[in-house]
């Protein structure tokens, strides 16, 4: 096009001279090589098309991160701890404390005396009373009995929780057993020494227990994998126990921390997955009924909110994950014992007088 303009600019000067040869000089161009212009090219961008891959091909094109852990021994015995998966430590929505919590419904269990409630899901409950073999399954909406299952001794099981598999929990405390019930079928772990009382699954599936020694002095908790022993908290960093001879119930907190009810020291006792301690917790300066702090059952909330039952004082401790007391729960409670939390953070509260099992809500 250049060119063209070129030979164009050159016949209108000539033609606009003076100079007649110029103009009698003046030749056509060879106008031949202007007809055929070059192709326009017009360019089409590059689509990508998606393939279609399996999660598990990819671990095998680029391999696994395996989880770090560490090993701390200390009074001959080892401790070893690992990395929990990210929906352990994963962000929540941020829930606020309800100005009032409120009961949502109310289950009759049949026990003369309720110790245990633990959450299969958010419809049915696994509940245990004392001086009864038998733990039986609710549902929360209609508070009907949808199964019972005996201990395997006959004994009654000192505690309860539910397995990240779904498995049913328990300990017993007379024959030194934590029980594992799949399919009903019950796999047992037996303790030399030890007596088992609180139970509960962590995050990545492992069993934490708290337990005493046959002579009553001596607290100690211990996690299992697969009924192999893994990790063992007892002492803190000044070789001192952590845990009076009475710690009974326990929980895993959002962050990893081991939360346990140490009933016989008044205290909620907060150590770290490593073992170390962080902080106890005795109780607020204003109680309900202005009685000793007594707690018993222990859970967490997706805030990572601890949530104690103080039975002398008939209300539940809410605490942040720090030990920092936030507000109570009552809502009419009579003796509440044990605790659990469902995925929408409704608490289930085991009243041991009434034999009842309170739902209550307590978050925006």
């Amino acid at each position: 096009m250049s060119d063209i303009k070129d030979e164009i600019d050159s016949s209108y000067t000539v033609v606009e001279s003076n100079e007649i040869s110029k103009l009698f000089n003046l030749k056509s161009v060879d106008i031949e090589r202007y007809e055929n212009l070059p192709e326009k090219i017009v360019p089409s961008l590059p689509k990508f098309t998606e393939g279609k891959i399996q999660a598990s091909e990819l671990c095998k094109l680029f391999g696994a991160l395996l989880p770090s852990s560490l090993t701390l021994d200390k009074h001959g015995y080892s401790m070893k701890t690992t990395q929990k998966s990210l929906e352990a430590g994963s962000s929540p929505p941020v829930k606020q404390l309800l100005d009032e919590p409120e009961t949502v419904t109310t289950i009759e269990t049949g026990y003369r005396y309720l110790i245990g409630v633990a959450c299969l899901s958010d419809e049915e409950i696994w509940t245990s009373g004392d001086k009864n073999r038998t733990m039986k399954l609710y549902s929360i909406n209609q508070g009907s009995l949808l199964k019972s299952i005996r201990t395997k001794t006959g004994n009654t099981p000192t505690d309860i929780a539910v397995a990240k598999s779904g498995d049913l929990l328990y300990t017993n405390n007379k024959d030194r057993t934590v029980n594992i019930v799949k399919s009903e079928k019950i796999e047992v772990i037996r303790l030399q020494n030890w007596r088992p009382k609180g139970v509960c699954s962590s995050f990545s599936g492992d069993l934490l227990v708290t337990m005493i020694s046959d002579d009553y002095k001596q607290t100690k908790v211990v996690c299992y994998s697969d009924s192999t022993e893994k990790q063992t908290v007892q002492f803190d960093d000044k070789d001192k126990p952590l845990y009076s001879s009475s710690s009974d119930y326990i929980t895993e907190n959002k962050n990893l921390d081991i939360c346990v009810s140490d009933t016989g020291a008044n205290a909620l006792v907060v150590v770290n997955q490593a073992g170390k301690l962080r902080f106890r917790y005795t109780g607020h300066t204003s109680s309900p009924q202005n009685k000793p702090f007594r707690p018993q059952g222990i859970t967490t909330d997706s805030q990572s909110h601890i949530l104690t039952a103080d039975n002398y004082n008939e209300c539940i401790h809410i605490i942040d994950q720090d030990g920092q007391f936030l507000r109570y729960i009552e809502c009419g409670l009579n003796n509440p014992i044990g605790l659990c939390t469902d995925t929408y953070d409704n608490l289930f509260v085991a009243e041991y007088n009434k034999g009842q099992v309170k739902k209550l809500k307590f978050l925006k």
